[in-house]
């Protein structure tokens, strides 16, 4: 048996890849109460607020406490239509009546009776995916429903529009006040980087790239696979670390120019696999996978890569869609299926994985043109992939701590 040489990598590359622990002889003193969340996640946290770490781990206890009512709200029949959390961290519910909403309160949750709510925007956003991927609408850089806001919110880039986009904008405007449009967008590109080093590469007619590593999976067999953004591993071919082999691509749902979903799969070698931590980059501790439900809106939010390290934000809306440009010239590319958020990437992030809490919530996908980060509270924004979707999708399950 060769000694898994990824497991040296880890660091480097986002979620680290397994290496055998010796343990010594029994302790008589027993072992130090491990703390709830890691310390990079807490202090990046606390900066990020601009407040103390105790405050940034309260934040975090009641964000989890909020999330698990609204679970016990679904548990007892009460309908909900959507929920985030409020900038002071306060989790908020759509539903459609005055008795449902003294339910959620009873709940020790904020409630809202919207005028549309979640399932009338999520049609209104399919529409318009649905002329999206007729037809590319170059210049519209995303369109996302707005829980808060209670809208579809449209972004476009400065510039000559092209003929699709005038098509898909007034299409847009006919949805009247449900949709708001905002000329304040920026060109999107997934984040896969020209790279002539290391890292996690592949070869194709166009050069060698780079992505960084998301999370482990297994199958109902036992097969270990690596869960990735689609356009990671769109070849399906060998990917290595440096010189070495450690997976194969062998499935994924991103195709240049065509409608796309960015998530895909590789095949881990049998005498390598993906270990339950997340890299944050020198900056403390790892974070362990605990599990992968989703965060609601408005989370703390943290994501490793290895272009960025670790860096952090908050998630803003799920059900995006986005517009990629090609940077070496090649055709738009309609994305949907992502989430957004306040998280600062760039090129050769994606892939990479990204955790609130212990609670894994997906892989990089892509971002604005230009964009820099520096240290962990950099404020920005990027699109990721949801790995609840990706697993359930590929019929994987999560390997957690």
């Amino acid at each position: 048996m060769r000694v898994s040489r990824i497991s040296l990598v880890a660091t480097a590359i986002g979620t680290l890849l397994a290496a055998a622990v010796a343990t010594g002889a029994a302790e008589a003193t027993p072992a130090p109460t491990p703390p709830r969340y890691a310390p990079a996640m807490v202090s990046a946290l606390a900066r990020s607020l601009g407040v103390s770490e105790d405050a940034a781990v309260a934040r975090l206890d009641h964000q989890a406490a909020q999330q698990n009512e609204l679970t016990a709200l679904g548990r007892a029949g009460v309908a909900t239509d959507g929920a985030w959390f409020t900038p002071d961290g306060t989790l908020t519910v759509n539903v459609s009546s005055a008795a449902a909403a003294a339910e959620v309160r009873d709940h020790g949750l904020a409630a809202r009776v919207p005028r549309r709510g979640e399932g009338a925007l999520d049609r209104i956003k399919a529409s318009l995916d649905a002329r999206a991927l007729r037809e590319v609408p170059d210049g519209v850089t995303s369109w996302s429903v707005d829980l808060p806001g209670d809208t579809v919110t449209v972004h476009v880039a400065p510039g000559r529009m092209s003929a699709a986009a005038e098509s898909f904008l007034a299409d847009a405007a006919s949805h009247g006040s449900a949709v708001r449009i905002l000329h304040d967008g920026r060109r999107l590109v997934p984040q896969a980087a020209v790279y002539p080093g290391s890292r996690m590469t592949w070869t194709n007619s166009s050069g060698s790239w780079v992505c960084s590593v998301g999370y482990g999976a297994h199958d109902s067999s036992g097969r270990q696979y690596l869960v990735s953004a689609g356009h990671c591993v769109a070849d399906l071919t060998d990917l290595y670390y440096d010189t070495a082999h450690f997976a194969k691509g062998v499935h994924s749902r991103y195709a240049l120019g065509r409608p796309s979903v960015d998530m895909g799969i590789a095949q881990v070698d049998s005498d390598d696999s993906v270990v339950t931590q997340v890299g944050t980059w020198g900056t403390g501790a790892n974070v362990a996978v605990k599990g992968s439900r989703r965060a609601a809106p408005g989370a703390a939010l943290c994501k490793s890569g290895q272009t960025t390290g670790w860096t952090c934000g908050a998630v803003r809306s799920y059900n995006v869609s986005v517009t990629y440009t090609d940077e070496h010239g090649g055709p738009d590319t309609v994305v949907t299926g992502l989430a957004s958020s306040s998280v600062c990437t760039q090129g050769g992030d994606s892939g990479g994985a990204y955790i609130s809490g212990n609670q894994a919530q997906g892989m990089t996908s892509g971002g604005p043109t230009g964009q820099q980060c520096s240290g962990t509270d950099s404020s920005g924004s990027s699109y990721f992939q949801p790995l609840d979707d990706a697993l359930s999708y590929y019929g994987l399950t999560l390997n957690t701590n």
